[in-house]
C-alpha cells in the first residue's frame, strides 16, 4: 500500500537506418492527350453506336454520323427577291459577255490597222508616228479586253452568288450525311451523345483517348508544391493493387487556383503531374479517373540516426 506508483513512460530504440520524407496526398490519373470529337455541322445526331472502350483507328473507324440539317425554306417575298436578284444578275452576264465580244472585234481590227501600217512603211509609204498610233491603238485595245473578261468573271460570281439565295428554296429537305471519323487511335473513353437527337455545330459527342498514354495529376497545397521538384520520386499506394506503383514528377503548374476543402477551408492548390516509370504495365492496371494515393520523395537517406 505505501509503494509509489510506477510512471508510464514510452520507450523507443535508437537505431540508425533508412528514412524518407514524403509529401502524401491524393492523385487521380488521366489520359494526357485526350481527344472531344464534336458535330461538324448543326442537323440531326444519328444514334451512336460505339461503347465506352471500344477501340478507334485514325482516319478509318466512323464515330458519329451527323444528318446536315435542311436549309431554312424562303417566304414568297423573300423568294421573289431572290429570283428577280437572279434574273437581273443573268442580264448583267449577258450584257457583260457582249461588252467583251465587242472588246475583242475592235482589238482584232486595231492589229489589222497596225499590219497594214507596217506594210506600208516597208515602202515608205507612210510615217514612224503612225506606226506608233497603231501600235498605241492595238495596246488600248488588248486593256479593253482584260478589263471587259474581268468583268463577265465578276457578273458570274453576282449570278452564283443569287442563286444561291433561291438554293435553299430548291434543296432537299433530308440534307446529306456526314461521318465522323476517329483522329486518332485509340479507345472510346466516355459517350458525351448516345441517343440521336438535333445537335447544333460544335457540340462534343465523344470522347477519344491512347489509355496508354496515362499519367497522374495531383492538386498539392501551394505550401507543399514549393519543396517539390521535377524528377523526384513518387509512390502510388491504395489505387486497389498490392503492389506499389513509381512514377516521377514531370512539371509543377505556375498557377494555382482556389478549392474549398471538405472543412469548408479556402486552400490554395497547385497541380503536379507526374508519369508513370512503367506505363504499360500502369496503362493494364489503371484507367483514366482512378483515384491512388501518392507521396512525393523530398528527401531520403540511407544511414540515418
Amino acid at each position: 500500500a505505501l509503494r509509489q506508483v510506477p510512471v508510464e513512460v514510452d520507450l523507443a530504440q535508437v537505431v540508425r537506418g533508412p528514412m524518407v520524407v514524403t509529401i502524401d496526398d491524393e492523385g487521380e490519373t488521366r489520359i494526357r492527350r485526350r481527344f472531344v470529337v464534336s458535330s461538324p455541322v448543326g442537323g440531326r445526331l444519328q444514334r451512336i453506336e460505339l461503347e465506352p472502350g471500344d477501340s478507334v483507328t485514325r482516319g478509318q473507324t466512323v464515330v458519329a454520323r451527323v444528318q446536315a440539317e435542311a436549309p431554312p425554306l424562303l417566304d414568297a417575298r423573300t423568294r421573289a427577291e431572290a429570283e428577280a436578284a437572279s434574273a437581273s444578275a443573268t442580264s448583267l452576264l449577258g450584257q457583260a459577255r457582249a461588252d467583251e465580244q465587242r472588246a475583242t472585234t475592235a482589238l482584232e481590227l486595231a492589229r489589222r490597222e497596225l499590219v497594214r501600217e507596217q506594210e506600208l512603211a516597208s515602202g515608205d509609204l507612210t510615217t514612224k508616228q503612225a506606226i506608233d498610233l497603231r501600235e498605241s491603238a492595238v495596246l488600248a485595245a488588248e486593256d479593253v479586253v482584260r478589263a471587259a473578261t474581268f468583268a463577265v468573271a465578276t457578273a458570274a460570281a453576282e449570278l452564283q452568288r443569287a442563286e444561291a439565295r433561291v438554293a435553299p428554296d430548291r434543296a432537299d429537305a433530308g440534307g446529306r450525311i456526314l461521318s465522323v471519323l476517329a483522329p486518332i487511335d485509340g479507345v472510346v473513353l466516355r459517350r458525351l451523345r448516345e441517343s440521336a437527337a438535333f445537335v447544333p455545330a460544335g457540340e462534343p459527342l465523344i470522347d477519344i483517348g491512347d489509355p496508354r498514354d496515362l499519367e497522374v495529376v495531383s492538386d498539392l497545397l501551394s505550401t507543399d508544391a514549393v519543396r517539390v521538384r521535377p524528377g523526384s520520386t513518387v509512390r502510388l499506394e491504395q489505387w486497389g493493387g498490392n503492389e506499389t506503383l513509381t512514377a516521377t514528377v514531370r512539371r509543377i503548374e505556375p498557377s494555382g487556383f482556389m478549392k474549398i476543402s471538405a472543412l469548408g477551408v479556402e486552400e490554395q492548390r497547385v497541380n503536379v503531374l507526374m508519369d508513370f516509370d512503367d506505363r504499360a504495365t500502369a496503362s493494364t492496371l489503371l484507367g483514366d479517373g482512378y483515384r491512388a494515393e501518392v507521396r512525393i520523395v523530398i528527401w531520403e537517406a540511407e544511414d540515418v540516426v
